[in-house]
């Protein structure tokens, strides 16, 4: 028998897939639904295509990595919020809580500045996102421990200095080249996608991801107390920093390739709640499919809706926000 849970499951696996395959025909250059066809079967048939080298670039070269990318970077953003937000028992916290987003943020204005180019901006992002969660434990850390307040604050202060340092890069930057630059990264988009970005932040992601999927039980008994979890046998403080790296790699890989994202990893996963329940073993896959919809859906919306792209960070504020608002006011913050 057909239950409901299993017909959300099912969609939840299929509609990843069917808006990277609808997003394929999205676009300043028309393409009908029988052409997309019509041009993925050529190439999965290893058959020679009678079309003009035109459509399968934009199909190959152009449409199908940034979809791609986009899940990836939207799912790893929702994985990374839901993880945290049961690690730290608090619904209000988001995939950049430790201050990996400011950190990448300031790793890729330093790039633009030292480099005047993008060539090293994903190297950098990931490597200063990666540096500020460290620092955000090392402040974390009280008497040998790290309870899950002072992660907060330590990742609010390292977000706060970071930040700063993002302003101080704006500041000494060039007005005419560096400076436009560093304001559209930080913006957030998927314009520049290319297959090169899945070696560079597929791989983190991927690894996240896996890691997150893998140990997403224990992240139930994490959200008990550090006392419950260590009663029942769980190793609190390696549970934690295999939680937290995980999450760190999904989110410093997404924001490495993809720029300043918000609103994903704190709106997706209170979706997830509504549909699964308040089980992470259900709502991290969950808060993945729905994450890697989101951004798609919103990246299809940015490049149709003016003659000039959106950027990312602009459209999931402007509509993860009010949405955010509706959630609270139907679950009447009960949705926790």
């Amino acid at each position: 028998m057909i239950t409901r849970k299993k017909i959300i499951y099912a969609i939840l696996i299929l509609s990843p897939l069917v808006c990277i395959f609808f997003s394929l025909f999205i676009g300043r250059f028309p393409l009908s639904v029988p052409l997309v066809v019509k041009i993925l079967w050529s190439k999965l048939a290893m058959s020679a295509s009678s079309l003009p080298d035109k459509y399968n670039t934009v199909i190959w070269e152009i449409r199908m990595p940034r979809a791609i990318l986009g899940a990836l970077v939207g799912g790893s953003l929702a994985i990374s919020g839901a993880a945290f937000q049961g690690l730290f028992r608090n619904p209000l916290v988001s995939s950049g809580i430790l201050g990996v987003s400011s950190g990448a943020g300031f790793g890729a204005a330093l790039a633009i500045l030292i480099f005047n180019s993008t060539s090293y901006t994903y190297i950098f992002a990931f490597c200063f996102g990666g540096l500020a969660v460290l620092l955000s434990y090392l402040i974390g850390r009280v008497y040998n421990t790290t309870p899950a307040i002072m992660l907060v604050l330590g990742g609010v202060i390292v977000s706060s200095v970071f930040s700063a340092l993002i302003s101080f890069a704006k500041y000494v930057a060039d007005p005419y080249n560096q400076l436009p630059t560093i304001v559209f990264w930080l913006m957030g988009s998927l314009a520049s996608a290319r297959y090169h970005d899945f070696i560079i932040g597929g791989i983190p992601m991927t690894i996240g991801i896996i890691g997150l999927i893998a140990i997403r039980w224990r992240i139930n008994v994490l959200s008990m107390g550090d006392k419950e979890a260590r009663s029942l046998g769980i190793d609190t403080a390696l549970n934690k920093g295999i939680v937290i790296i995980c999450a760190t790699l999904a989110t410093a890989g997404a924001v490495c390739v993809s720029g300043i994202i918000g609103w994903v990893g704190l709106v997706m996963p209170h979706i997830g709640r509504m549909l699964v329940g308040n089980d992470n073993k259900l709502l991290i896959p969950a808060s993945l499919s729905l994450g890697a919809c989101f951004l798609i859906l919103v990246d299809n919306l940015g490049r149709v809706i003016t003659g000039s792209e959106i950027p990312l960070g602009i459209l999931t504020a402007l509509v993860g926000g009010p949405f955010f608002v509706y959630l609270l006011k139907k679950t009447k913050g009960g949705g926790w």
